[in-house]
């Protein structure tokens, strides 16, 4: 029998999924209604296989329980975030269950721990990847346009006119939709930080591209992809075979 905890702010909501849970034979061993409530019981007892949880609680976000003490549980995430953050689950193959909980899905995601984890603590998740990941593109510091000096010259680049940034010959380059390359002055690793993920994708070690860059795809050798861009014939784009799960996710 896999054990199981609540964390729901809303003590109706927390009940009614213990109800659901009881229905296919789990019973919830606790059910916290805040971040310190959650703290001294993690602090007072063993930790459980699995925790349901929601991320908005009477005292903070539930993050913060993390950043107090070390749990070792699986988690799926239950929320009413909006579509963004949805997304992101998704994008990051993030288990969560999205409110109203329907008994079904509900069955289905504890079907899938069941099969996936049973037995071991795998299912820990990076809680600061998670914290970047749903906040609102809106309130994201990202960036909207580049400035690119050009000889002489400093040249604004808004950042939707660029269909790719690629790396060649230890440099970097930004390729616009009016077929200019320009040199920039960030590696690929640090462009992945600055761009929204849902806009730009990392495709293989020399490539980031734009979605709305893209104009063909077409399947290629070794399970790969190759992407074709609408002003970009330069160099072939090819999605590396271990981020073609990866990339198929993010066109979603």
């Amino acid at each position: 029998m896999i054990k199981v905890i609540i964390i729901e702010d809303e003590k109706p909501s927390a009940r009614r999924l213990q109800r659901m849970l009881s229905h296919i034979g789990i019973e919830a061993q606790a059910m916290l209604h805040s971040v310190s409530e959650a703290v001294a019981w993690f602090e007072a007892n063993d930790h459980p296989d699995l925790i349901l949880l929601d991320i908005q609680l009477s005292d903070g976000l539930s993050f913060e329980i993390f950043e107090r003490v070390e749990v070792k549980s699986a988690i799926i995430f239950t929320t009413a975030y909006d579509e963004y953050a949805l997304k992101a689950f998704k994008l990051n193959s993030i288990d969560y269950l999205l409110k109203p909980i329907d008994d079904e899905e509900l069955e289905a995601a504890i079907e899938k721990f069941k099969t996936n984890h049973s037995g071991a603590h795998d299912l820990l998740v990076d809680i600061n990847q998670i914290k970047k990941l749903l906040v609102n593109p809106l309130d994201r510091d990202y960036k909207k346009r580049f400035t690119i000096k050009v000889g002489q010259h400093l040249r604004v680049v808004e950042t939707e006119d660029i269909e790719c940034f690629y790396s060649e010959q230890k440099a970097t380059y930004c390729h616009t939709v009016d077929r200019k390359n320009y040199l920039m002055d960030f590696s690929l690793e640090q462009l992945e930080e600055k761009l929204d993920p849902l806009k730009f994708c990392r495709v293989n070690r020399k490539f980031i591209i734009n979605v709305d860059g893209i104009s063909d795809i077409i399947s290629y050798t070794n399970s790969r992809l190759q992407v074709k861009l609408k002003h970009f014939s330069e160099q072939e784009i090819i999605v590396s075979r271990e981020r073609v799960k990866d990339f198929r996710k993010w066109l979603d």
